[in-house]
């Protein structure tokens, strides 16, 4: 019988823009972690993803484990090289998503640097509107990340999908099915946002979600404010932070949701370096408990 507890995976990211995406892949395969996200940064520097794929789904073997999400991260809004790079890779992903066994391709809408947030409007609903068709007619979602990069409504260099506020506009002009979020909670609590109440109204948009997390230090904020030179939060690893993960499932199961909550590591400013791995299997871990833990068939 299948395991009604893997309705969500836990697993985690995988870099793939250096070539190393399969190596990665089978490094760490045997850790438990039940799927693997391959991304690339601005580019997939020419790597040809059909045969990628193939390797990549190699190292995993017969094990159970899936890759339902590509990622693809830079701006793909902008006409400097590596944008235009950005641009052909998502078509590339789209294209070749099905080699890795994926439905979905993941990241920033991309942004009209140093403007305000709403000057990239016509340029988002020109490439994405395009981008749509061209994954839907290949059963693909787009899922965009809600991360800010450091940018806020008035001025930005990646993405314009990290506020509630922009995702109206958003899918207002790209109101197809197939474009959602790429959602964690991380994003939310760095600008001070309760992640709890999104999962109840967006969760039929998200399509991946990404297991990061963060610490508000609230004394920091009383004392300093959030413009000083204190710093007062910092993006953690699943398992390190404030958000209560067993309720974060809770609400994604009673909305119905399914897919895989893949942990983003290299950010944690504890569990890194050496200790990068102990603190994604300690991540996967709190995850698989949050989930409800091992499966356990009713009478």
């Amino acid at each position: 019988m299948s395991d009604p507890a893997k309705s969500i995976r836990i697993g985690t990211m995988i870099k793939a823009t250096e070539g190393q995406a399969a190596q990665n892949i089978g490094a760490i395969a045997d850790l438990g972690f039940e799927s693997f996200e391959p991304f690339f940064w601005q580019t997939t520097s020419g790597q040809n993803l059909s045969e990628l794929g193939k390797r990549c789904r190699d190292a995993i073997g017969n094990r159970d484990i899936t890759m339902s999400t590509l990622g693809m991260f830079g701006n793909p809004l902008e006409d400097q090289e590596m944008d235009r790079q950005t641009l052909q890779g998502w078509k590339d992903c789209i294209d070749n998503a099905h080699h890795f066994g994926a439905t979905c391709v993941a990241g920033f809408t991309g942004r009209i640097r140093n403007k305000p947030l709403t000057d990239s409007l016509p340029r988002y609903k020109q490439v994405w509107s395009d981008l749509a068709k061209r994954a839907a007619d290949k059963g693909v979602k787009i899922a965009f990340e809600n991360c800010a990069m450091d940018g806020n409504w008035a001025t930005g260099d990646w993405n314009i999908a990290h506020n509630p506020d922009a995702w109206e506009l958003m899918f207002n002009e790209t109101p197809q099915d197939n474009i959602g979020l790429e959602w964690e909670p991380c994003h939310q609590l760095v600008y001070l946002i309760d992640p709890l109440p999104q999962v109840r109204k967006w969760a039929h948009k998200f399509f991946h979600v990404h297991g990061k997390d963060a610490t508000v230090r609230w004394e920091v904020i009383k004392e300093h404010g959030v413009f000083g030179k204190e710093k007062f939060v910092f993006m953690r690893t699943p398992g390190f932070g404030d958000s209560n993960w067993t309720d974060i499932i809770s609400e994604l199961r009673l909305a119905g949701w399914s897919g895989s909550i893949d942990i983003e590591g290299w950010h944690d400013p504890v569990y890194r370096n050496a200790l990068e791995m102990t603190g994604q299997v300690r991540a996967l871990n709190y995850l698989k408990d949050a989930r409800g833990g091992d499966f356990v068939q009713a009478a």
